[in-house]
């Protein structure tokens, strides 16, 4: 058997900050999750996505440190409408969120844009843009 992608991890400085924008773009997130030092949800079509807490990871690996440079993980978020991913945008940032790139008509027929998570990760928000006449 082949192996299968069951479960994305994102290792967090501020678990209660990093669970309320995911929240904020619609995840189900139980409430008092942010009290525990491992925190999971499925998604629709049955991905996991899943957040650990950084003291707890060095409790068990005191020698783990996190990925330096750009970017470590992507997560990109589908929209309903290009309407939705300027909507999303705009109230992520005004909740104090990092926008990265504010968004655009991408060449590639996507109305796209990129804000990071509380530990920096992006998060690309995309909807397809309306087919061009003939």
């Amino acid at each position: 058997m082949t192996p299968e992608l069951d479960l994305i991890g994102l290792v967090t400085t501020d678990l209660a900050r990093s669970l309320e924008f995911y929240r904020r773009l619609g995840l189900e997130i139980p409430s008092g999750a942010e009290q525990q030092p491992h925190v999971e949800v499925t998604l629709p079509g049955g991905l996991r996505l899943a957040w650990d807490d950084l003291a707890t990871i060095r409790s068990f690996d005191p020698d783990w440190t996190p990925p330096v440079g750009s970017s470590r993980t992507s997560l990109a978020f589908r929209c309903a409408e290009p309407a939705e991913v300027d909507r999303w945008y705009a109230e992520l940032t005004a909740a104090g969120h990092h926008g990265h790139r504010a968004p655009w008509d991408a060449v590639w027929g996507q109305r796209y844009a990129v804000l990071h998570d509380p530990d920096g990760n992006a998060v690309d928000l995309f909807a397809a843009l309306p087919a061009p006449p003939e």
